[in-house]
């Protein structure tokens, strides 16, 4: 097979660009750095189109491999035919190698095995052979041998029935076929192995729909009830059209002796050995393709999320809500250094609410506080009526933002929060974490499992290696996209950024803080275990503020300093002008950029990104994104009606619609029917984790707590 050739068609882009991703990667380089420092070689690829190429260059590879293996084994038999080995080089995916590879497969002492021992085999042929002329009976009591265990004729025909069996249910053909045939016509069915049993699948109690049309949540919920025990689920396969089709394929004498029995063959062929086979690769099929459409959606949400933008100069209170053991308070200046934290008891059984009113509004005074970041978890909806009202009482404007709580256990507890906050119990880590959220919720947000953020949907139920690498290589496209400030970025950051290790991110912060700020992009150099590939790779993402040479605080990297130089030169531009951030316009001067490129001795694409850089130094991509709602006054759900309309942030997207914070503590959901007027396949086509959107209530069921809202006609 010709990868190139193939990733090409599949992607819809270039052979030349296709070839030059590959040795790219080949050669060590990152996804990241590709994307953004060698868009001459590929053609200006994005990072997604990169990451499905590395994808499927992994597969793809695989698969020859796996090819390489199968025809040595095959070959080692004996039994390699220019045609099977020009069937199996042809292969596209694992299945087929694998049906290919299925009769010449060692195989554990089977029902065919044990008939073949007993001299059956022959026997088996003449039936296949369908040109016998006496009865199948007479036949078979030649092969009658009590000291091989073949005491009648009827043992005799029995085994040769399973060698057949086993033939059939071995040809690779078939099986392709069958396959194919039960996912155009097969259904997916479930039923409640106790109809009485209250549970959250009760609407896959009794479910039947047609494979082709299962919907990836569906798939994985199902899956889910069935691993919980409240559900038995099979695949009903259109069977009489495949036995027709096997006994076609099986009998070419339909009126000879042995076409019975070949008929009772392709039963037993289909219902021992294919079907539970079959319906097995199509269950973990359906799986696989739901697994990958959730952790696609998981990753976009996540991207959104991550991609927030930072709330900055503004003094934060974190609030990490509880009843019994008290709220935690932490203030965090504009820079998230923590200034102080405190424990108060607004919610029952103190019910301190005065004590508590007292004690924020001097953090306040004192702090300069402007807004409050509350965790949505126990006792958010206690303490949000104390901030509200709180709020009112303050002679100077303060504002609340409710965060998701998402991951803040999980990072209290962690070994990293313990560094940070070694002097803090993991309630206050907490707070300070609220705060941070909102301030950067990319720098904050790394510290924490991806899989634990909250903006997915069975996450526990996935294969977690495809999920935690299709996650961190979200975290890592964010971060190489925001960029670090090397003098300041946690080690939990440095590690997501392109050509860096947990290691070499670790050793940064232990050279930052053993010689001082870093000056110089250059002095990268001298950190243990970076060496000239990791600096290439990593350079480009790396800010250094007031450094020595303005050009470290933007994202042109070291390898184009030099023509960066000439280029401001050429405008009548020095460095200086770089450092005071007054190249706004430059792009205007340029009239040529081919001819200007090739003065230089760089791509026209490298010059667009250097002008870019150059205008706008180290510019930040969440600027464009939808900013929170800050809110100053409490809503509850009981004060909710239909035809109400409100503004609200998207929390999380999945598969059936979105799930939209419209400021009462219980997301109300806009199913896919109602996020437009237009045809979606998938709500991400329409909304984002994080967008502000207006949402009308439709109805409101306090005793389940459902919200269903509407996008449309507001």
């Amino acid at each position: 097979m010709d990868i190139i050739a193939k990733l090409a068609e599949e992607l819809k882009i270039r052979t030349g660009q296709a070839e030059a991703a590959v040795k790219l990667m080949d050669e060590g380089n990152t996804v990241p750095f590709i994307a953004r420092y060698r868009k001459e070689a590929t053609g200006a690829l994005n990072d997604e189109v990169l990451r499905s190429l590395s994808e499927r260059l992994a597969y793809l590879r695989n698969l020859e491999e796996k090819k390489e293996t199968v025809l040595s084994a095959i070959e080692e038999q004996g039994k390699l035919t220019e045609e099977l080995k020009a069937q199996i080089l042809a292969a596209e995916t694992q299945v087929a190698v694998d049906d290919l590879y299925r009769p010449y497969r060692p195989k554990r002492r089977t029902r065919a095995t044990v008939a073949k021992e007993k001299g059956l085999e022959p026997l088996a042929n003449t039936i296949m052979f369908q040109k016998l002329n006496i009865p199948l009976i007479k036949e078979a009591e030649k092969y009658i041998d009590p000291e091989k265990e073949v005491a009648s004729a009827e043992e005799a025909i029995d085994g040769a029935k399973d060698i057949l069996a086993e033939y059939i249910s071995d040809q690779a053909e078939y099986r392709t076929k069958i396959r194919a045939l039960t996912m155009k016509k097969g259904r997916l069915i479930s039923v409640a192995k106790d109809p009485e049993a209250e549970s959250v699948y009760e609407m896959y109690y009794d479910y039947d729909e047609a494979l082709q049309k299962t919907a990836g949540h569906r798939t994985l919920a199902i899956n889910r009830g069935e691993k919980e025990k409240f559900l038995t689920v099979r695949i009903e396969a259109p069977e009489e059209e495949i036995l027709r089709y096997l006994e076609k394929k099986t009998i070419t004498a339909p009126d000879a002796e042995t076409a019975q029995v070949l008929r009772e063959v392709a039963a037993d062929a289909y219902s021992r050995l294919i079907a539970p086979t079959i319906e097995r690769e199509i269950r973990n099929e359906l799986t696989e393709t739901a697994e990958d459409g959730a952790i696609r959606v998981f990753g976009k949400n996540l991207e959104q999320l991550l991609m927030q933008p930072p709330i900055c100069g503004q003094v934060v209170l974190g609030w990490d809500p509880a009843f019994r053991t008290g709220c935690k308070l932490a203030v965090v200046d504009a820079t998230g250094k923590v200034l102080d934290t405190t424990v108060i008891y607004p919610t029952p059984p103190q019910n301190k609410v005065e004590e508590a009113k007292k004690t924020v509004k001097k953090l306040v005074e004192k702090y300069h506080i402007t807004l409050i970041s509350l965790g949505n978890g126990t006792a958010s909806r206690e303490s949000e009526q104390v901030i509200a009202e709180l709020i009112k009482e303050l002679p100077v404007p303060v504002s609340y933002i409710i965060v998701n709580e998402a991951g803040a256990s999980v990072y209290s507890a962690s070994k990293l929060a313990t560094e940070e906050f070694p002097n803090f119990d993991v309630g206050q880590r907490s707070a300070a974490s609220m705060a941070r959220r909102l301030q950067d919720p990319l720098a904050e947000l790394v510290k924490i499992d991806p899989k634990s953020i909250g903006v997915g949907q069975y996450q526990h139920d996935m294969n977690q290696k495809k999920l935690s690498e299709a996650l961190g290589s979200v975290v890592e496209d964010c971060v190489n996209k925001v960029g670090v400030d090397l003098n300041t970025a946690s080690a939990s950051l440095l590690e997501y950024i392109s050509g860096i290790s947990k290691p070499i991110a670790k050793n940064i912060v232990a050279y930052r803080e053993e010689n001082g700020e870093f000056t110089s992009r250059s002095q990268l150099l001298k950190v243990a275990k970076l060496g000239p590939k990791a600096y290439e790779q990593c350079a480009g993402f790396m800010r250094i503020t007031g450094g020595k040479n303005p050009l470290d605080g933007t994202g042109v990297h070291p390898e184009s300093y030099e023509a960066a130089k000439q280029l401001l030169e050429k405008l009548g531009y020095t460095l200086a002008d770089v450092a005071d951030r007054s190249l706004a316009g430059i792009s205007r001067k340029i009239r040529d950029y081919g001819q200007l490129a090739g003065e230089l001795g760089i791509g026209e694409l490298t010059l667009r990104d250097i002008v870019k850089e150059l205008e706008k130094p180290a510019r930040d991509p969440r600027e464009d994104m939808p900013k929170p709602v800050l809110r100053s006054d409490v809503l509850e759900m009981k004060d909710l009606t239909p035809g109400m309309v409100l503004k609200g942030t998207v929390r999380n997207v999945i598969d059936f619609g979105a799930f939209v914070d419209i400021g009462v503590h219980q997301d109300g959901l806009v199913h896919i029917s109602q996020i437009c007027d237009r045809f979606i396949k998938h709500p991400l086509e329409a909304v984002h984790v994080g967008d502000i959107v207006e949402v009308k209530v439709m109805s409101v069921d306090l005793k389940k707590q459902r919200i269903q809202l509407t996008m449309k006609n507001i």
